[in-house]
């Protein structure tokens, strides 16, 4: 029997390498996964939630280039390497864009940055501030190759981190959606009966409320924030694991193998675990990748109407409300770059669920 099931999983294996489409998409969601767990490394500006403002330099174009002063501060910041990986770093120190400097009696004057041709506030700052008087290693040209947002902030590294919440709340989504409905499919679709029309009942009720609105209700109960939304949209998306469960543990309680295991005393746990349910496992997997994309796209409305994650968090649902109009005011890569990241990332779940349909096909 196991090696049976190790052939069809193999065979399914090998169907799957050979849809390109499949391949690139199962890649690039790897390629996803790890920017948005080792974002804060590969973000230009790491500071947590990339929240480094410069309203000087707001809604600059791609490859905007500036010199940046960071005024170093006499706050010691005690984090560990974990915390700044996964965290980002807590930044204490103060940068300012300028456009030049010059050193006069100990004393450091900068021109602040001014946009429209206009001359900025020229400053001063004593040396001593800086250790050893050394100025120089303070004074950077950073250059933002997605330009800035509306905040001055560095608009790739907030692509970068915003990743993680469309990322994350595929997974947790997915996995509260495939623990209930599991269990419920489960349940109604073995028993029958009267525990199956109680359930699908509940089932029929939930399927009735719109999603959104269901979303919005749930996160309006347990509060605006990260994990609330997570959760929010993992017990909206139950339902249709719970009804295919159900459709195909009717279809398979009648089977021999499963008459064979009730005439060895098998319990009815044992026998919905061990034999049932992983030979219906296909069409649940190929489920769960639409549900992938469904969840991305539920965050982004929620973030985009102002219930989603928070700010200063960054989100590409939060990040096209912020620069919507900015499409009619000649900047519209502000909205469609977010835009284009969940419509790459949505695309790629659907095309590795229809891969994975047509690999565990038995018919095919």
């Amino acid at each position: 029997m196991s090696t049976t099931s190790s052939s069809l999983s193999q065979l399914a294996l090998q169907k799957f390498k050979k849809n390109l489409w499949g391949v690139l998409s199962f890649w690039f969601i790897v390629l996803v996964g790890l920017v948005s767990i080792f974002a804060y490394v590969l973000a230009p500006d790491d500071s947590q939630n990339a929240n480094q403002m410069h309203l000087t330099i707001h809604s600059k174009k791609p490859g905007f280039e500036v010199q940046i002063l960071t005024i170093p501060s006499q706050i010691k910041n005690e984090q560990s390497f974990l915390s700044k990986l996964f965290y980002g770093e807590k930044n204490t120190e103060t940068e300012i864009p300028i456009t030049g400097f010059k050193v006069e009696n100990d004393q450091l004057i900068y021109t602040e940055f001014a946009s429209d041709g206009l001359e900025g506030v020229t400053k001063q700052l004593a040396l001593n501030l800086f250790p050893n008087q050394d100025y120089k290693p303070y004074i950077n040209r950073k250059t933002f190759l997605f330009g800035t947002d509306k905040y001055g902030r560095d608009y790739l590294s907030r692509i970068l981190i915003g990743s993680r919440i469309s990322f994350f709340i595929g997974f947790i989504a997915v996995f509260i959606s495939l623990i209930i409905g599991v269990f419920m499919g489960s349940i109604a679709g073995y028993f029958g009966g009267k525990v199956d029309a109680f359930i699908m009942w509940i089932i029929n009720v939930t399927w009735s409320i719109p999603t959104l609105l269901l979303v919005i209700a749930i996160t309006l109960a347990l509060g605006k924030g990260f994990w609330q939304v997570f959760i929010a949209v993992g017990l909206t998306m139950w339902v249709e694991v719970a009804r295919v469960v159900r459709g195909q543990m009717i279809s398979v309680k009648e089977m021999q193998f499963v008459t064979a295991a009730r005439a060895l005393g098998f319990d009815d746990f044992r026998i919905i675990t061990k034999h049932i349910l992983p030979n219906i496992m296909a069409p649940v997997i190929v489920i769960s990748a639409a549900n992938f994309a469904g969840a991305i796209l539920i965050e982004s409305g929620l973030s985009f109407l102002g219930i989603g994650a928070q700010p200063p968090m960054a989100s590409w649902g939060a990040m096209i409300k912020d620069h919507y109009n900015y499409i009619i005011l000649g900047k519209p890569y502000l909205a469609l770059i977010p835009g284009l990241c969940i419509m790459l990332l949505v695309m790629a779940f659907m095309l590795i669920g229809n891969a994975l349909r047509d690999a565990l096909d038995v018919k095919s």
